[in-house]
Parts: structure tokens; C-alpha cells; sequence
């Protein structure tokens, strides 16, 4: 894979453009990166099914020894997008849920297939974008690791929210790392009178999300994936998974 290389500021790390990354799933004989670290700029994710999908490197803000591999699910090619969802569905499934929730933006790209795969003919999309009709007490701010900016909120529209009271919902979206936007999505749930199946996302990404996602009483919330990948930091010759 033969791509532009871009670096962001003065004595960065240079990382590749993303327009050839994201579009097709391949055996260990067909990667184009080194199965094991140092990685220089893009990560071998192994799918359930033994396959990979190559993800780009990506910085970490404010920390130029620590990168992460990336996942836009929107610009991925649609098999991929589809692959991943029937592995999200297959493993989401012992989760019990009653109904489905996509989370913004990306997670809205795997959420109608996650619950099409489950049997569910619809889903309940949050969104961060507020129509004229919203109950302002049905919004939570939100951050995340890749929109750190504050201000943002989450919202549920109302004639939905109904929908969910009571009910097992399963919680999807396309990856979560720190946690912090699946919390804010957690206390949306909360306020709708949901209870919290289970979570599924494309990508789990290292560890630094299971402190954070537990319910009211503790105790762990489940999450299931389609595939791991760990957040990494800067050695000799490229760079190699983060220790615990």
C-alpha cells in the first residue's frame, strides 16, 4: 500500500493518509504491514474469522509518543462495513437486548445492520444534532478521545425515547477507547428508563474503557467486538503495543 505520508506539526510522527486503508479484508499471506510490532504506520486488526483489516496509525493529541490505530467507518468500503457488523450482530447476540441504539456519528454506520442481523426490524439513533421538538432534559454532553472540544451533547428524540423505557437495549458503535462517549450514552439510557443489555462496537481499543463502563451497582457492563487493537507507544523502529 503506497500512500502520501502527512505529519502535523514540526517533529511529529509522519502518518499516511487514509484513502487506501478501510476497503478490504485480507488473509495473513495478503497484509501489506509486518504481522507483529514495531508497526510503522498501520496496525493488522484479526478478525473472528482469522482475516485482518490494516488500520491506519493515528497520533495521539498532545502526546507525540502514543498513536492509536483508526477506524471511519464511513469511509470504509461497504463489505468491510458489512463484515464487521455480522461479527458485531453474532456476538451481541447472547446479550439478550430488546432493542437496538446507535450512537453518532460513526456508530449509525453499523447500527440498522447490527439489528437487522438480531432479527429487530428497526433501531432507536441517537444524534448530536437538535431538532425544534427536543426535551432539553433528554440531552448529556459528550467528549472523546478524537473530539476532545467540549460543548457537544447527545440527544434522543422524544417520540423514540418512549420507546425505550424498560426495555434491554443494546448499545452500539463503532469503537470505544477512553469511554467517555459511551458514558454520556449511558446516562442518556438512564434518563430514557432503559436498562443496559450490553455493549457491541467494531473496535474495543486498549483498556482504559472498563473502569468506566459499569453499572449503577459496580459491576462491569458487557462488551463484546468485533475486534481489538491496542493503543501503542513510540520504540526503536516504529512503534508497539502500550503494556497495562
Amino acid at each position: 500500500m503506497t500512500v502520501p505520508q502527512h505529519s502535523t506539526s514540526a517533529g511529529a510522527p509522519a502518518f499516511d493518509a487514509t484513502t487506501g486503508y478501510w476497503q478490504e479484508i485480507v488473509g495473513a499471506d495478503a497484509l501489506s504491514v509486518p504481522l507483529n510490532p514495531p508497526y510503522a504506520r498501520g496496525y493488522p486488526a484479526r478478525l473472528p474469522d482469522g482475516r485482518y483489516l490494516v488500520l491506519p496509525l493515528r497520533g495521539v493529541p498532545g502526546d507525540p509518543e502514543r498513536c492509536v490505530a483508526s477506524l471511519i467507518a464511513n469511509h470504509a468500503g461497504l463489505d468491510v462495513v458489512d463484515a464487521l457488523a455480522g461479527f458485531m450482530a453474532e456476538r451481541a447476540r447472547a446479550f439478550g437486548a430488546e432493542m437496538v441504539v446507535g450512537l453518532p456519528t460513526l456508530g449509525l454506520a453499523f447500527a440498522p445492520m447490527v439489528a437487522r442481523g438480531l432479527g429487530f426490524t428497526r433501531y432507536v439513533p441517537f444524534g448530536y444534532s437538535r431538532k425544534y421538538w427536543y426535551d432539553e432534559r433528554l440531552a448529556v454532553p459528550v467528549r472523546s478521545l478524537t473530539t476532545p472540544d467540549a460543548g457537544k451533547l447527545l440527544y434522543v428524540d422524544p417520540n423514540l425515547a418512549e420507546s425505550l423505557a424498560g426495555r434491554r437495549v443494546l448499545v452500539v458503535d463503532d469503537a470505544v477507547s477512553t469511554g467517555q462517549t459511551m458514558v454520556s450514552a449511558l446516562e442518556l439510557l438512564a434518563r430514557c428508563g432503559a436498562e443496559v443489555a450490553g455493549i457491541v462496537v467494531a473496535m474495543c481499543q486498549g483498556e482504559r474503557w472498563r473502569e468506566r463502563l459499569v453499572d449503577a451497582q459496580g459491576a462491569p457492563i458487557p462488551v463484546a467486538c468485533a475486534f481489538e487493537s491496542p493503543r501503542m507507544r513510540r520504540v526503536a523502529g516504529g512503534w508497539a503495543p502500550e503494556t497495562a
